[in-house]
């Protein structure tokens, strides 16, 4: 399993690249102020790193006692994938419909366009990390450092 320093690594990764390509999107497909967008996109990203950690460490744990691993499997990066986005649909519907002044049926649009962005990009930043820092590898650099 991954190292607490692996994790935070990881989570803090996943929000800086993930945020550099959702806010201009969003502000390129609804026409929301860059900087508006951008101040809700950090917000969203503090929010989402903590659940990125908690959730993260929740399933590697789910994996580790149900298989004896941690490994993901296709099928469980589309379930990760699709877990972590509906956890965060909780929170930031309503913020985003308060923070942007528009009703809950648009920031659903808006939150929709994002968790598909977001599925996709959960996805390859997962597969892309675990290939750039292996779990057996990480936790042998971390053991003899």
């Amino acid at each position: 399993m991954r190292q607490t320093s692996d994790r935070i690594r990881h989570a803090i990764g996943f929000e800086l690249v993930g945020l550099l390509g959702a806010m201009p999107l969003l502000a390129l497909l609804f026409g929301v102020d860059p900087m508006h967008s951008g101040a809700m996109g950090l917000f969203f990203s503090i929010i989402a790193t903590g659940w990125n950690y908690f959730y993260n460490r929740w399933f590697d744990t789910y994996l580790f006692k149900r298989q004896g691993h941690s490994d993901k499997s296709q099928k469980q990066r589309i379930y990760h994938a699709l877990g972590f986005e509906l956890g965060l649909l909780l929170i930031t519907i309503p913020v985003m419909a308060w923070w942007l002044n528009v009703s809950l049926l648009e920031a659903l649009v808006m939150d929709a366009a994002m968790i598909i962005y977001y599925l996709f990009f959960a996805y390859f930043y997962n597969l892309a990390y675990d290939k750039l820092f292996p779990i057996g590898k990480v936790s042998q650099q971390l053991t003899s450092a």
